[in-house]
């Protein structure tokens, strides 16, 4: 199956909070996604790998993706080196996606940092003809993405680009609450973080409204570019 668009998130949730109207924007439009999570986030607080497992493949049913994997990487010690790399280009390379979205280039979580940079890394490898990886037994094509987006998390980053998700946010957030386990103080007996607070909501909203007011919407999602973006007519700009 060919995608053109894949994201490849370091836990499941990172994609339906920071991209998930983008996701739907795109699904709805008749473009085929997919999601690749790098850990069952059993690093986490709250919940059990298998519960977040069924809480993404939930999620994943109402954003209406493709496909959904895990790479089964360890969560919090996974390492952007030969062996992960090797790993994800033979997932890049299958796909064959145009565009890949990643994790925000720096935040709270360091997995999201060295997340970022092992998507980056792969990518780029991915299109290297000499590097060589098979997938059921035959050699794989090289493929490299046309572009590259990374999120934008927890901490701030200026935007090099937002997306319009006004009329797919409600579709966002019912993809982020399936994900009960991380988000609803109620679900459970494991003990509260910041997650489960009120005020986390509130501020993935708000963050979403800050990023829709700077192109006069009501929501949009940002996300930067290591490169410089190129238009062949200054009217293609939405300002």
């Amino acid at each position: 199956m060919k995608l053109d668009i894949l994201v490849l998130a370091a836990h499941p949730d990172d994609a339906e909070l920071s991209c998930g109207g983008t996701i739907a924007s795109h699904t709805s439009a008749g473009k085929k996604v997919g999601i690749i999570d790098f850990t069952r986030g059993e690093m986490g607080t709250r919940g059990t790998p298998e519960t977040r497992e069924e809480e993404a493949q939930a999620s994943s049913r109402i954003l209406n993706v493709s496909v959904r994997e895990n790479m089964g990487f360890a969560d919090g010690f996974f390492k952007n080196d030969e062996d992960h790399q090797l790993k994800l280009i033979t997932k890049i390379r299958q796909y064959q996606p145009d565009i890949v979205i990643a994790n925000a280039v720096r935040d709270r979580h360091p997995d999201h940092g060295r997340g970022a940079e092992l998507c980056r890394d792969a990518c780029f490898k991915s299109g290297l003809r000499m590097i060589k990886t098979t997938w059921n037994g035959e050699t794989q094509s090289d493929w490299r993405p046309k572009q590259v987006w990374h999120m934008i998390q927890s901490v701030y980053i200026k935007p090099d680009l937002v997306v319009d998700v006004s009329e797919h946010w409600n579709t966002k957030m019912d993809a982020v609450r399936c994900f009960k386990s991380q988000f609803d103080a109620s679900e459970g007996d494991d003990p509260g973080t910041f997650l489960t607070t009120p005020i986390f909501m509130k501020f993935i909203e708000a963050r979403a409204q800050e990023f829709g007011h700077a192109i006069g919407v009501a929501y949009g999602e940002g996300y930067t570019n290591d490169k410089q973006l190129g238009v062949s007519s200054l009217f293609d700009m939405k300002l």
